[in-house]
């Protein structure tokens, strides 16, 4: 594996860790939207990666970082019993995301430190790679 390779696998890691972080700010953003029906309410979004694991046993050194997609959660919707709010259905029900805010801030707070940490390896690789450039002028 080039050394170069680094910066392609760090690059993706930061694409996939900035995927993660739209997705959860999209997330955050519509928590408290309000719907009255199943069909028009907001669903918490997540990312899906490709597992390095899979990527290894194919033999390949270096694995960049594939995001496969992004899927709705399937976790049931919040559904509160509020027959003045305009947006009620007939039943007088209101229905609102299923998005946790506490996980979401998690997964914010890891997506972040995943992303730092990309930049790290991508400025520790940049350094070895001008290091050894300053190799051949002594």
């Amino acid at each position: 594996m080039s050394l170069y390779n680094i910066f392609d696998i760090a690059g993706s890691g930061m694409a996939a860790q900035q995927v993660r972080l739209n997705t959860t700010a999209s997330n955050m953003a519509n928590a408290n939207s309000v719907s009255s029906s199943i069909d028009q309410t907001y669903r918490a979004r997540h990312p899906v990666f490709a597992t390095a694991l899979e990527q290894a046993q194919q033999g390949q050194a270096g694995a960049k970082v594939q995001v496969l997609g992004i899927v709705e959660s399937d976790a049931p919707l919040n559904v509160e019993y509020a027959p003045h709010h305009p947006l009620s259905d007939e039943n007088g029900y209101i229905y609102k995301p299923n998005v946790n805010i506490m996980e979401e801030m998690a997964n914010m707070i890891s997506a972040s430190r995943s992303y730092e940490t990309n930049v790290q390896v991508a400025d520790a690789a940049k350094q070895l790679v001008s290091r050894t450039l300053m190799l051949g002028q002594r």
